[in-house]
């Protein structure tokens, strides 16, 4: 499912126009990425949650030249299933 089919389901769901559909995904999305961006922890209860992990700089091998390389020290974002989403996939 692409964005375009997410906010018409979403539309179909809660009775919205598929404009007002978009304008809700789209806050969405903003709010969990300028929460993320401070640093902080977005957790919806039943569905899962946001943050901000720091992935430890490590080498590795240019899979081409297969020479290592330096990998430098990063953030990344990661979600946790919630126990409401993970039960609906088992």
């Amino acid at each position: 499912m692409n964005k375009t089919d997410f906010v018409g389901a979403v539309a179909k769901k809660a009775g919205f126009t598929n404009v007002n559909a978009k304008k809700s995904v789209d806050a969405f999305i903003k709010t969990v990425e300028e929460t993320v961006k401070k640093g902080e922890k977005v957790s919806l209860l039943g569905f899962g949650s946001f943050s901000v992990v720091k992935k430890a700089a490590r080498k590795g091998v240019n899979p081409k030249t297969k020479k290592p390389i330096n990998i430098p020290a990063r953030k990344a974002v990661k979600f946790k299933p919630g126990a409401g989403l993970a039960k609906v996939v088992k």
